[in-house]
């Protein structure tokens, strides 16, 4: 038997590897996540088997259940809520990590006469540090991205080096139940300070830089579950952890890129500190707009040769995905060339545009990255910037004073002519205006995308 959960544990850990390669395109991320399903079906199956804590009829009543739930859950979320579910399911990662963390520490004290092994009392330390941050930040950050707390940077005077103190004697804190094993009150302590850190760590970044930190919070949660796998000895856990924790760093690193910041700046406080100026409809902005109404808009798309599409969170939160697929089609059978071109941060999570996307039966090879279409821009009759914002402002090429300075962008600008579809000229997550909004190439088409759209393409379908 005990070769068999082995060799159960190792089919697992190579279906894994395979699922998380297959992710790294959108033409396979689908059955690569199924893939990595099954694995995790395997895993679970194993050690309960393993352990022999429950019963065979036991072990498929709770998969039934835990299925059933998840399925319901993943069928209701909207594809707009993604993010904040990702947020959730990283704190309940965290949370399991401080739950066996701390109940491994309680069985060893009073069911062992010796000391816990020091590596088992480092691991169980490290699960309850790593796995308290993420199950609070992950929290915070399910509040910022759904609009019960404040989504923009949170900060006061002192505040990293209250965190940095915070660290210290949480450290200390670990130290002294690694000298005195039977300190509870060590152990407590701990377990406040990484809650208490948690919250203090994401609060004073911005909307801008929740992407990085979902995917940062992912990281930690695989951490934390690589840890407790040494808690409880189990290789399995271990794997598939350390799987988690490497895979997130590298993501949470390509979006730092995306963004020309690195992780520190942006743990440290992101975009959210920085107030830019917020131009509104009838304010006081200094940019002059040009509007184009449907009909202009639609005569603009049927005289062009060439297509850019630029989805933003906008297209998520007006559910327009489905419209601009339906725009597509409608240029094809025009014989006009049309691509997407989507930026790494676009959205509120990694890869949220593909998804929406590919929900919408986009053809993969019509999502290119933004150094595949940049050099062709030039030669673009129309880009279409739906719902985007900060990743096509032309100021983060070249305005130093600008918090997204130096961040690379989709150069929108370039194009002989842009549309833009946004509900109002309200600012981006970076809270600044989008001088590319001002631009003589650039026309803006108010009202809500899926709304706007549809009447776009009835206008096309009858020319």
């Amino acid at each position: 038997m005990d070769i068999i959960i082995k060799l159960a544990y190792l089919l697992a850990s190579i279906l894994f590897i395979i699922g998380i390669k297959r992710m790294n395109k959108p033409a396979t991320a689908r059955n690569g996540n199924s893939i990595s399903a099954i694995g995790m079906l395997i895993a679970i199956v194993a050690t309960m088997v393993q352990l022999n804590v429950m019963t065979l009829p036991e072990i498929l009543i709770c998969i039934v259940i835990g299925s059933a739930i998840g399925f319901y859950v993943a069928k209701k979320v909207e594809m707009t809520q993604m993010p904040e579910m990702v947020a959730l399911f990283n704190g309940f990662g965290g949370l399991a990590s401080v739950g066996v963390g701390l109940s491994e520490y309680w069985r060893e004290s009073y069911e062992n006469t010796q000391d816990i092994h020091t590596v088992t009392l480092v691991s169980i330390l490290l699960s309850i540090l790593i796995g308290g941050v993420t199950f609070t930040g992950s929290y915070v950050a399910f509040g910022k991205l759904s609009g019960r707390i404040n989504g923009n940077a949170i900060v006061f005077k002192g505040q990293h080096m209250l965190n940095l103190l915070l660290l210290v004697v949480g450290i200390a804190g670990a130290a002294m139940v690694m000298y005195n094993q039977g300190w509870v009150t060590g152990m407590y302590i701990l377990l406040f300070i990484s809650l208490l850190l948690g919250v203090l760590v994401v609060i004073p970044i911005g909307g801008a830089d929740m992407p990085v930190v979902i995917s940062l919070l992912n990281s930690y949660s695989g951490m934390a579950a690589c840890a407790t796998g040494f808690v409880l000895n189990n290789y399995m856990l271990i794997v598939a952890g350390a799987l988690v924790g490497s895979s997130g760093i590298i993501l949470t690193d390509i979006m730092c890129k995306g963004m020309n910041r690195s992780l520190l700046n942006v743990v440290m406080g992101g975009f959210g500190q920085t107030a830019g100026t917020v131009a509104t409809v009838g304010g006081k902005s200094d940019l002059v707009v040009k509007e184009v109404g449907v009909e202009e808009a639609a005569m603009l798309f049927d005289s062009a040769s060439s297509v850019v599409i630029v989805p933003g969170y906008g297209m998520a939160v007006a559910q327009a995905q489905h419209a601009v697929k339906e725009l597509m089609e409608i240029l094809l059978k025009k014989n006009i060339n049309v691509r997407f071109a989507i930026h790494p941060v676009a959205g509120r999570m990694p890869g949220h545009m593909n998804v929406l996307l590919a929900e919408s039966n986009v053809p993969y090879d019509r999502l290119l990255e933004p150094e595949q279409i940049d050099d062709d821009l030039s030669n673009t009759d129309i880009v279409y910037v739906v719902g985007a914002n900060d990743v096509v402002n032309p100021a983060a090429r070249h305005d130093k004073s600008s918090p997204i300075f130096g961040m690379p962008i989709i150069n929108a600008d370039k194009a002989k002519t842009v549309i833009v579809s946004k509900r109002s000229m309200a600012s981006g997550y970076a809270g600044i205006e989008n001088e590319l909004f001002g631009y003589p190439n650039c026309l803006m088409l108010f009202g809500d995308a899926k709304a706007t759209l549809t009447k776009v393409v009835n206008e096309l379908k009858e020319m």
